[in-house]
């Protein structure tokens, strides 16, 4: 399906934006004069935590980082020099480049403002129920993803595989509605067929056939999959779905990973599944795994005419 064509920003989506930015600076205090009772402007304080972490600090690097004017930062850097609270080194690969570091007394300075900034999130986060705090740190990581789909996630972040638990097969059919519905335009008959489907599962889970994972990080969940019993000797993979926020942390790759080794576990000697052509990141992880397409037809469903659905099988 191809994507439509960008439009102008509707009047009431740009005061919107503008309405929850000014609700989130005054959420975290950056309409004060000190950020967090502090000396430092919120672009000093962020200078300083780039400098706090980052090993071989350059200027020009946290001017991209920051996006900062090259003055600017300039400016910042020659006072925190001047309050000796950095130090230049020249680089033993590039003598052109003058590494930044934190001094002994800059990394005091830098300290109690950081455990400020982490208490501060800790308060807001400890009004909120954990349900609640999962839905803000998903809210803000998908926002994240929409503005910056290119950025990739450095912080490392890791999840864990574990089996459903009550409430899970509900948010599997949220998940995909909303996705579905904002990414392929897909309507209410598509999220029909998915709690038919989470439906079924659950009122003839055999165990030992039959298995559901879902993808999580910090009790946020970040994707799902299933194996269910089509025959003795079949095995179908169902339902794999990864949140925009976390693609490209190699889930898909590991859901499906986990959907073959089991149903060879199982004893299953073939695995098959059923999805769409415009589905190209899923194909690819199914082709990764070693499934073949068997099939292909087009069909009108879910409120669109120009669907092509497709068959893949593997051997086991």
């Amino acid at each position: 399906m191809a994507r439509p064509p960008l439009a102008s920003p509707v009047p009431h989506h740009v005061q919107s934006v503008r309405r929850f930015n000014r609700f989130y600076t005054r959420q975290i205090g950056l309409l004060e004069e000190g950020l967090l009772d502090s000396p430092f402007s919120l672009t000093e304080a962020r200078t300083l935590y780039e400098l706090a972490r980052g090993e071989h600090s350059t200027a020009v690097a946290l001017c991209q980082e920051l996006g900062l004017d090259a003055g600017y930062l300039s400016r910042i850097l020659r006072r925190f020099e001047k309050q000796r609270w950095i130090e230049k080194k020249i680089s033993a690969e590039d003598a052109r480049q003058s590494l930044l570091h934190l001094t002994p007394e800059g990394k005091k300075i830098f300290q109690p403002l950081d455990a400020r900034s982490s208490a501060q999130v800790r308060a807001i986060l400890g009004r909120l129920s954990p349900a609640a705090q999962d839905d803000l740190v998903c809210a803000m990581q998908t926002i994240q993803s929409i503005l910056a789909p290119e950025a990739k996630n450095n912080e490392g972040r890791s999840y864990r595989l574990r089996p459903h638990k009550p409430g899970d097969m509900g948010w599997v059919v949220y998940r995909h509605a909303v996705l579905y519905s904002q990414e392929y335009g897909y309507d209410e008959s598509f999220e029909a067929l998915v709690a038919e489907i989470v439906a079924a599962f659950l009122e003839n889970f055999n165990p030992p056939r039959e298995r559901c994972w879902m993808a999580e990080s910090d009790g946020r969940i970040l994707g799902s999959v299933f194996v269910v019993e089509k025959s003795k000797a079949v095995a179908k993979l169902r339902l794999l779905l990864v949140e925009p926020a976390a693609r490209g942390l190699g889930i898909g790759k590991h859901l499906v990973a986990e959907c073959v080794r089991f149903a060879r576990q199982a004893g299953y000697k073939t695995m098959v599944l059923w999805t769409q052509s415009e589905l190209t990141a899923a194909r690819q992880i199914y082709q990764g795994a070693g499934f073949q397409r068997a099939s292909q037809q087009p069909h009108q469903s879910w409120g669109r005419k120009d669907l092509v659905s497709e068959t893949w099988k593997l051997k086991l």
